[in-house]
């Protein structure tokens, strides 16, 4: 980030039609030893782990990957049983891991989240207590690791296991490590995100032993998983085979790799046709239940098989009494235009869910434009969860959803978008959930807000920055870049992760206007797309491509918790007949004043007094405009609303006032 010149500039019109442009100097008197009368934002910080990434060329100044970037890979060869009678997952996990690294790695760390359900392990949300999971083998390298406490060979902390190989697992090389384990399913496990519900419906996620993540600024990352900041995983391979009871229906991340041999043919027809339909096509009805999959094997069980390529996770859902609907929806355009299977899998108790198909068609099309990155898998697939969840949870390719009946249409389409942005971050822009969900959630409240408008329904814009005032009045919010996990309540850390940040880009798109904002967003997605970029990435990609120093923005709205309150405080005539506008800033959140002053033609006139001025450290500005007084009908501060204005009934003037 360039460092931040706190010098005034001239005024600026803010333009657009039918406006008149005027051009003048600021009338101010420069004291010899002026006085700061407000806070003036000093450079953001920058941890030194971030420093030397830069140094290692392994991240550029300019928010891009850099030439020596590199990322850890893996390969999952996953076998599992789900007994719904006992609600009970047996599992074998076997990882090829590539160490991508430039460095030696003595130890290698597995997240083992379902953990977090084992009695006495660190959370800071309540769990049901399940016993966590049971680990019977472990093989690194070949070699039997024994069961138990030996801490020589291996070991489990709260979320953590960490294996420590007999030899270094030295640059470029792979290791092989396999796991054997079992755990009781919780009915709403992981904080709501995965689970039961009852009996005839299975949503099963953080349901095997996974690498974490190895990276350039962190190496192996410290964090538990707690309970309330989500999750931050390396991108892989996987190779899936779920055994479950014949009449089950079984929905995975990936590709179906034996749909001819588990389901009848007819459903297996029936799937085909509808993934060739613009509309919404029932591929399992009421009448089909108890007769959709073809008959199992002589313990009465059917292996389903999927395959998945380089995603950051995988989930899967099983169900024996829900309906199945699906379509298809294009991405791309002309010669690049591809098709993706949409599904819903919803019981009948979910009144609205035969609408979620065409939800989950607009809102793949809408996004993947937005974010100009195509969605890029072969299926997107929603499952009704009304019993395990409350709202919604992504994961690739999937998400688990409530069914909204007390909620409605409008609120079911919501969640389905929101889920669905999370394809794009953090699930393809693999952003740090556990330090910095901000990062994923803000741009996809940003996003659902924008494919709501797109869809027909109010943007909710309005809807987001009333949240975040709510709360800011409160005087309890905290800044943005706490960690996730560390937030003082919960409300803080909705605010903090969600309203806030999704305002902040609001703000952005009005400072630097919809075509660069657009451009930088899109450049954002596209340069880190399956990769792991960092807060410090997003803030430079965005001042790169904008040609801005926003370091007073940055630490303004994000390592800050300051309030924006500009109130008009005077309109004056002066000696030649115009008129002299009085802003005050009664906050310390410095931002450019945007004014519009309509007059008694009913003409619009657009003008700005550059942020500079709050730089310098006033706290009171003023605006010269060509018009008489009895000319003006009102002046409006933030008429598009792009701001959080504290007190916006301060900020306009009318005529009579």
């Amino acid at each position: 980030m360039k460092r931040l010149l706190f010098v005034c500039t001239l005024m600026m019109v803010w333009g657009c039609a039918p406006t008149e442009q005027v051009t003048e100097e600021p009338e101010q008197e420069e004291e010899e030893l002026f006085q700061p009368e407000r806070p003036i934002p000093y450079p953001i910080d920058i941890p030194d782990r971030f420093r030397r990434a830069l140094e290692n060329d392994t991240r550029n100044e300019d928010g891009r990957p850099g030439n020596n970037y590199w990322q850890q890979f893996a390969e999952y060869d996953i076998a599992a049983e789900l007994d719904p009678s006992e609600r009970k997952l047996y599992g074998r996990v076997r990882i090829t891991y590539h160490n991508e690294s430039p460095d030696e790695l003595s130890s290698l760390h597995l997240d083992l989240i379902q953990n977090h359900h084992k009695e006495g392990v660190q959370r800071n949300r309540d769990a049901e207590v399940t016993g966590g999971m049971e680990i019977h083998g472990v093989e690194v390298a070949g070699i039997s690791f024994d069961e138990g406490e030996d801490r020589d060979q291996y070991e489990i902390d709260n979320t953590r296991m960490i294996l420590r190989p007999e030899d270094r697992v030295e640059s470029g090389q792979n290791v092989e490590i396999t796991v054997r384990y079992s755990f009781e399913i919780p009915q709403q496990g992981a904080g709501g995100r995965m689970g039961y519900d009852s009996d005839n419906l299975f949503y099963i996620g953080y349901w095997y032993p996974q690498m974490a993540v190895y990276d350039d600024i962190t190496g192996w990352h410290p964090d538990y998983y707690l309970g309330n900041a989500e999750f931050y995983h390396g991108f892989a391979d996987y190779d899936l085979s779920i055994t479950v009871p014949e009449q089950w229906l079984v929905m995975a991340t990936g590709d179906l790799q034996n749909g001819e041999e588990v389901l009848t043919e007819e459903i297996y027809d029936r799937a085909q046709q509808a993934w060739e339909s613009d509309t919404t096509y029932q591929v399992i009805t009421a009448d089909d239940f108890g007769d959709f999959t073809r008959s199992g094997d002589a313990s009465g069980t059917v292996t389903w098989e999927y395959r998945a390529e380089d995603v950051r996770d995988v989930a899967f859902s099983a169900t024996t009494e829900s309906l199945w609907d699906a379509a298809r929806t294009s991405v791309g355009e002309g010669d690049d235009q591809e098709y993706v299977k949409i599904n819903s899998v919803y019981r009948e108790s979910a009144e609205l869910w035969p609408d979620v198909t065409e939800f989950q068609q607009h809102a793949v099309s809408f996004l993947s434009d937005f974010n100009g990155f195509d969605y890029p898998w072969p299926h997107m697939t929603a499952v009704e969860g009304e019993g395990i969840i409350g709202g919604g949870m992504e994961f690739p390719m999937m998400t688990i959803i409530a069914d909204y009946n007390d909620h409605g249409r409008d609120a079911l389409y919501n969640v389905t978008a929101h889920e669905i942005n999370h394809m794009w971050i953090p699930l393809i822009v693999s952003t740090d959930e556990r330090r910095y969900g901000w990062l994923d959630e803000g741009h996809t409240v940003f996003a659902t807000n924008e494919s709501r408008r797109d869809f027909g329904l109010s943007s909710n814009h309005s809807t987001t920055r009333m949240q975040y005032l709510r709360f800011a009045r409160l005087n309890e919010e905290i800044p943005i870049m706490r960690r996730s996990n560390y937030h003082y309540t919960y409300s803080s850390y909705i605010s903090a992760s969600y309203f806030k940040p999704s305002n902040n880009l609001l703000m952005l798109r009005g400072l630097l206007g919809d075509e660069i904002f657009e451009e930088a967003h899109r450049e954002f997605v596209n340069s880190w797309a399956f990769k792991h970029p960092s807060p410090w990435d997003f803030f430079n990609i965005m001042e790169d491509v904008s040609g801005k120093d926003l370091e007073w923005f940055w630490r303004t709205w994000y390592f800050e918790a300051w309030l924006l309150d500009q109130q008009i405080e005077s309109v004056e005539s002066t000696e030649n007949g115009d008129t002299r506008i009085v802003v005050g800033d009664h906050g310390k959140a410095p931002m450019p004043v945007l004014l519009r002053v309509v007059t008694s033609d009913d003409v619009t006139h657009e003008y700005k007094i550059p942020v500079d001025y709050w730089l310098a450290g006033r706290k009171e500005a003023e605006k010269i405009i060509p018009h008489s007084k009895d000319e003006i009908e009102r002046i409006v501060i933030d008429p598009e609303r792009y701001f959080p204005l504290i007190n916006r009934s301060d900020a306009r003037w009318e005529r009579g006032d």
